[in-house]
Formats: structure tokens, sequence, C-alpha cells
């Protein structure tokens, strides 16, 4: 057997020899995925502004023209991955419109501080800002693959947003008043990404908003209001930027495998051989040994708190049942052996822990009938069990016969 570990570890080494001389290369695998960075790589930040348009209810009555309105935003978010991503941030909303009622919110007034009119409806002027959270999908990365030199990225997102609308003071149409109405906001959008650099990006945002407010009606009235806004943005991508696939080993293959199928075939014969004389040899009769000696295993083993010499009332029932065993036969003689952990305690504590907890075993034995002469008294300074793991183990009194 031995013959046949050395020639497979010749083997080994003979084409573990061949392997080396081969020069390996690593390379990336996108086919196994991305790992992900650390979480203070691929962080963003967009500045983004443009115009927002407002369809509500009556909204349709004014001349599509005079209904833009400025909007903004200021973005900070992070790519998880090469295809998910989030963001959150600061939006500002404007939207103009009209209403049916004169009680509606937003109301536009005119140098007379009376609400300007449009044909049979009450202009309107809101400007929403609130903060927003989005959820991002980086589609082309999804269906075309990771590439870090790509220009253009395809991204939609959904996400909501919490506005606080503001509405003009009366009889102004510049200064805002102090009352706001407070609205919860879901949205959606596209981005259209154009990276100009590794740092930079611009992008077109368009983007769905559909927004509780009370432009429609009175402040008793809420009502669905929905908004198409386009953005123009710049974008810097903080610290690590790219993603990496994971690293692979490539070998090239051998250029000549003939010298390798020759040494194999070498070794094959060897093993065969080998082989051969290993089956000679166990059909060999094998000599008999001789049958080892019996394992005799204590009589009782009584175990104790640790610091404690004192026998409990069960060990104690357990003593008197080995009494009985004792008093069967008394020409045997018996073993009292204290022990004591080395672990905890110093040596003359430990000392006088073994004597105690051997000669109360002892006492208790003779109490119960056992002739004194049959037990010796001893103690042993070592462990029972090796480690400290097993110190429990070694807080005890063993009885074994002679």
């Amino acid at each position: 057997m031995k013959k046949i570990m050395t020639l497979a570890l010749a083997c080994a080494a003979m084409l573990g020899s061949n392997a080396i001389a081969q020069e390996v290369t690593y390379v990336e695998d996108p086919a196994q995925g991305y790992t992900f960075n650390k979480f203070k790589s691929n962080w963003f930040i967009t500045a983004e502004g443009g115009v927002n348009m407002q369809f509500s209810k009556h909204d349709v009555q004014r001349e599509w023209s005079d209904r833009f309105a400025p909007a903004f935003g200021l973005q900070v978010g992070k790519w998880f991955s090469p295809i998910m991503g989030f963001r959150g941030g600061i939006t500002y909303m404007g939207s103009k419109g009209v209403a049916k009622n004169a009680t509606a919110f937003g109301l536009v007034y005119g140098e007379n501080g009376q609400p300007e009119m449009y044909k049979d409806y009450y202009k309107t002027k809101v400007g929403n800002l609130g903060i927003n959270f989005d959820a991002m999908l980086n589609v082309t990365n999804w269906w075309c693959g990771y590439k870090p030199n790509r220009v253009y990225n395809f991204i939609a997102y959904v996400g909501g947003a919490a506005y606080a609308g503001f509405e003009h003071k009366v009889g102004s149409d510049s200064k805002w008043d102090k009352h706001f109405d407070t609205n919860i906001a879901l949205r959606g959008g596209i981005i259209n990404s154009f990276n100009v650099s590794k740092q930079v990006a611009l992008s077109l945002d368009i983007r769905y908003t559909c927004i509780g407010a009370r432009q429609e009606a009175g402040y008793n009235y809420g009502a669905l209001v929905n908004n198409a806004s386009a953005f123009l943005g710049v974008t810097y991508l903080f610290n690590q930027r790219t993603w990496t696939a994971p690293i692979v080993p490539v070998c090239p293959p051998a250029e000549n495998c003939d010298p390798i199928r020759a040494r194999l075939a070498e070794v094959e014969a060897r093993l065969a051989d080998t082989q051969r004389k290993l089956d000679e040899c166990l059909r060999r009769p094998m000599p008999t040994a001789a049958a080892p000696a019996p394992c005799v295993a204590p009589l009782a083993t009584v175990y104790f708190p640790i610091g404690s010499a004192t026998v409990s009332k069960t060990d104690a029932n357990v003593l008197k049942s080995v009494a009985a065993q004792m008093k069967a036969d008394t020409s045997v003689k018996y073993d009292v052996c204290g022990w004591a952990d080395n672990y905890t305690g110093t040596e003359a504590i430990n000392n006088r822990l073994r004597q105690n907890r051997a000669n109360n075993v002892k006492n208790i034995l003779v109490k119960n009938g056992v002739n004194a002469s049959q037990l010796d008294v001893t103690t042993n300074p070592g462990d029972k069990f090796s480690g400290k793991e097993n110190v429990y183990l070694d807080r005890c009194v063993t009885i074994q016969a002679k």
C-alpha cells in the first residue's frame, strides 16, 4: 500500500511540475455576474431643472402654452448593482391650471386684488415643494449586459413623495402665503442618461406624478391631479464608479501532451505491478495477534462541585448500593482515589480536596457496612481527562477493584 501511495505522489508531482511550467492567467468572467462594491462606492448626485404641466379636471380649458411651470430638484443616490439603484432628494414642482370653484387652493390674483379669470374658470398657480424617494432599474444593463464604457443608459424608476403646496397671498402674484397644502404623491419616469466622462453624465428625465391636491375645488375637497414633467440634469458620480466580475484562472492547453502520456503509461505499469504484489501479500495468512488485555472500568465514580468535598444525598444512595456490591465478596480490595482539576485553585487546596473527597467516600462505604480493610485511600495529582473543557470530569472520586 505504501508503494502505491509513493507512486501516486510521484505522479502528482510530475503533473504538477508541468502545470506550474505553464503560464496561468486570470480574467474577469461576466457570465458569473458582478460582485457588490463597498457601501461607499457608486454614489451619485444629480441637479435637475425643467418644466411641469398639470392635467387636472379643468386644466384643459386653459391655453396649453400658458400651463408650463418651472420645476427643479436635487437628488442623491447609490447604485447597489449595475441594475438596481436608489435615490432620494428634494423636488420643486410648479403647476398652473384653472378651477371651477372660487374657494379652490392656489387662486391667482390680479392687480385689483380680484381672482384672475379665464373664460368661466379661476386661474390657479401652486408651488409644490417636497421630498422624494425612487427605486431605479437600469434597463440597458439588464437587457444588454453591463459595459463600463457605454455612453447611453436607459433607466426606469418608480417612487413616492410628500409635498407641501404653497399658494400666493391674496392680492399678490409674487409673494407666497404661509398657508400650505400637504399632499402625498406617486411618481414614475424614465431617464435617458448620456455619459460624457467617467465622472459626469447628462440626462433627460421624463416624469409622471399623481398628487392629491385641492386645486380642483374648495378646502374640503380632495382630488387626484396628474402632472407631466421634463428635466435636464447633470449627474456627478463619486468614488468607485465601475463594477467588477469574479476573477477566474485560465490555463492554456498543453502544446504537446505526448511526454505526459508516456509518463502516465509508465506510472500505470508500475501501479499494476505494485497491485499484483499487494494481492499476493493479501493472500498470505495473517499472523494471530494476542488478544488485548481487558479494560477494567471503575466500579463507581462520584462527582463533586468545584471547591467541595461533600457527597450529595443522591451519590450517598449510590454508594449504599456500591457497599452492597463490595460486601458480597470481602476478599476483593478496592482503590478509592481522589481527584481534583488543576485549572482552578492552588496546589495545596487541590491536594486537600483530593484527600477529603476520598476520605468522605470511604467513610460512607464503611458506614454502610464495608470492611475498612477492603478500602485503600489514594489521590492522583494529575488530570483524569486532559483539557480545560473537561474540568467538571476531573472533580471526582473513583472506586476500582484491584
